[in-house]
């Protein structure tokens, strides 16, 4: 009997300026995670017919595809690497696809540099939102070599999110950056009591990644978009104890929007349950 193969890693390709590096970061973490690698990019026949022959934009879409997996074997050759063009639009299809993937990684479109022109319909803001796996949303620029930043609130949700920072930490060879945000007149022991613990809990599972925990008042997405400024990857869950928000909670969108480093929306995956 064939064993089972893993699930990828799903990258979606837009333009030409903004694959490189999402299909060179797709690519690290389908490697670290012993994961292949799909390549998506969605046609738009309609738009073709519209176009004097329809072979020059299915040819230029084919020209894509073959582009990025170069790319991507550059990046790491061991790993799998498949394409697949679709007819349709680029969030449905990534969102269909993301029920059977490990992680779907897109460009940002440019909206971390642009904080005053995010559209509500943003690409990597419906599929943050919509997606059953973990979606990571890449920047334009590469991010620092600093740790793997995650917030944390008390909920459930973000112990999870903790427990892939680590994992994430330790297939990078970086440190853990734990932050718990409070209000501002709100006494922090029982908080940094609880960072402190969960902390520890994942710290045992993940001896080798290094960890640091700041409990700091003030407002979580302010607070967090700050500390994301060093970080080479910020992980947060997707509504972490805000159920009522909808998909995204406030500072999972606040990072969306504004942080300069790579974020890494968890969802899809089992809590881990509050100590």
């Amino acid at each position: 009997m064939t064993a089972p193969q893993p699930s990828a890693v799903v990258a979606g390709l837009g333009s030409a300026t903004a694959n490189p590096t999402v299909v060179q970061l797709a690519a690290r973490e389908a490697a670290a995670h012993g994961r292949p690698l799909r390549l998506l990019h969605a046609f738009n026949w309609a738009a073709a017919l519209a176009s004097p022959s329809p072979i020059g934009p299915r040819a230029e879409a084919e020209l894509l595809i073959e582009e990025a997996t170069g790319i991507a074997h550059e990046v790491a050759p061991v790993v799998p690497v498949s394409g697949d063009l679709v007819e349709g639009g680029a969030v449905d299809a990534l969102i269909r696809r993301s029920a059977s993937a490990f992680l779907t990684v897109l460009g940002d479109g440019g909206m971390a540099h642009c904080p005053d022109c995010v559209p509500a319909d943003a690409p990597a803001v419906q599929v943050a939102a919509r997606a059953e796996s973990p979606v990571l949303v890449v920047r334009r620029e590469p991010p620092p070599p600093g740790p793997v930043l995650v917030g944390l609130d008390g909920s459930a949700s973000s112990r999870t999110a903790l427990d892939f920072a680590f994992d994430c930490a330790a297939r990078r060879s970086a440190r853990v950056l734990a932050v718990r945000v409070i209000e501002p007149d709100r006494p922090d022991a029982d908080a940094t009591a609880h960072l402190t613990e969960a902390v520890a809990d994942c710290g045992r599972r993940y001896p080798s990644v290094g960890a640091e925990c700041h409990t700091i008042h003030g407002d979580p997405g302010t607070v967090l978009l700050d500390q994301s400024r060093s970080a080479q990857l910020a992980v947060v869950a997707a509504r972490g104890d805000e159920p009522w928000r909808g998909l995204l909670g406030a500072v999972s969108q606040s990072l969306l929007y504004h942080s300069p480093a790579p974020v890494l929306v968890v969802r899809g995956l089992a809590e881990t349950p509050t100590a």
